[in-house]
């Protein structure tokens, strides 16, 4: 089942751990967004929203969601007390949870380095700079990525 994607996002944004010193910038939610489209893709044989994602000079983008959260710069995001968060089945919540404590870990630098050498940006940047990764190539990298 497909969910908006802003509600997608908020519910990345929700899981930071701001208190600990957690932070997730425009540039971070972005990757985390194409991680989370690429195993839903990968997994459940759809995509967990129906926004495309872009191949970037900085990694994929959902436009959108970058429009909708520029203002905040490089800043971290945080939501306020009416941001609707998305509700996943058990299944879907397993694996959101799943790939978040996967790649939440990691600075938005060193994801949009990942992304960097991974097929679905590697080529779609190639051949169109800011052209939309496709979800056939999606699902063929991140079928290759998932263990067991």
């Amino acid at each position: 089942m497909t969910h908006p994607v802003l509600h997608i996002a908020n519910k990345i944004i929700a899981h930071t751990d701001i208190e600990h010193g957690e932070l997730i910038s425009n540039l971070k939610l972005q990757k985390l967004l194409y991680y989370m489209q690429g195993y839903f893709i990968a997994v459940f044989g759809e995509p967990l929203f129906e926004n495309e994602i872009e191949a970037w000079q900085y990694g994929p983008v959902v436009r959108d969601m970058y429009n909708h959260f520029k203002e905040n710069g490089a800043s971290s995001i945080s939501l306020d007390e009416t941001a609707t968060i998305a509700e996943l089945s058990d299944d879907e919540e397993s694996l959101f949870n799943e790939v978040l404590n996967e790649y939440s870990q990691y600075s938005a630098i060193k994801l949009m380095n990942m992304t960097h050498e991974e097929l679905p940006w590697v080529k779609t940047f190639s051949e169109n700079p800011q052209g939309i990764i496709s979800m056939d190539l999606m699902t063929e990298y991140f079928k290759t990525q998932i263990v067991g």
